[in-house]
């Protein structure tokens, strides 16, 4: 096993870090802006455009709680004696690890709707970095839904290719023939 298997290994046996991270990242962030009075990238744009920035990622954010939606249905579809295997090994690690993912989108959502209701022109309370902290978190907690959904359809797809039932599509050559002409204009 690799250096690189093995951080990924620690990293998705271990669900709470990625707060730890999300809080170093911003918390050096913050050091910095007070230690040094720069670097406060959020503070340069004015509080209109933040709470802007605070209502978009909100959607994002959502879009993307919808997208886990979609890939837990994905996997719970899946069928393959490997995926069957490993879905009875670790049946307990991999709904805490889904479930981790749909309460971590719900957990960044909470957080920037705090920092939009929060945040006011002078930024007294510094909402600003409860958004930052939400974006880094949710940036980990992404990356995490990548690896993770990833790695079951690798498995899935071995089943797959193992049992030969990945189907070769057939070309058809004339297929464009029977395409309508759209350089004419429609009757």
């Amino acid at each position: 096993m690799g250096v690189r298997a093995g951080i990924a290994d620690r990293w998705s046996e271990h669900l709470h870090i990625d707060y730890l991270i999300a809080a170093t990242v911003v918390g050096t962030h913050v050091l910095t802006v007070r230690g040094t009075g720069s670097g406060d990238w959020l503070k340069w744009i004015d509080s209109g455009q933040r709470t802007d920035l605070y209502a978009a990622a909100a959607g994002v954010v959502s879009a993307i709680g919808g997208l886990s939606a979609i890939a837990i249905s994905i996997y719970t579809a899946a069928h393959g004696a490997r995926l069957r295997a490993v879905r009875g090994r670790h049946s307990a690690k991999l709904r805490q690890s889904w479930r981790s993912l749909l309460q971590g989108t719900a957990l960044v959502c909470l957080l920037i709707l705090s920092a939009l209701s929060l945040d006011r022109e002078k930024d007294p309370m510094s909402a600003r970095f409860v958004f930052e902290y939400a974006m880094v978190f949710a940036g980990l907690r992404f990356g995490r839904l990548v690896w993770l959904f990833d790695t079951m359809m690798r498995i899935s797809d071995a089943d797959l290719l193992e049992n030969g039932s990945v189907p070769t599509p057939v070309r058809d050559p004339h297929w464009l023939r029977r395409q309508p002409d759209r350089t004419r204009p429609n009757p």
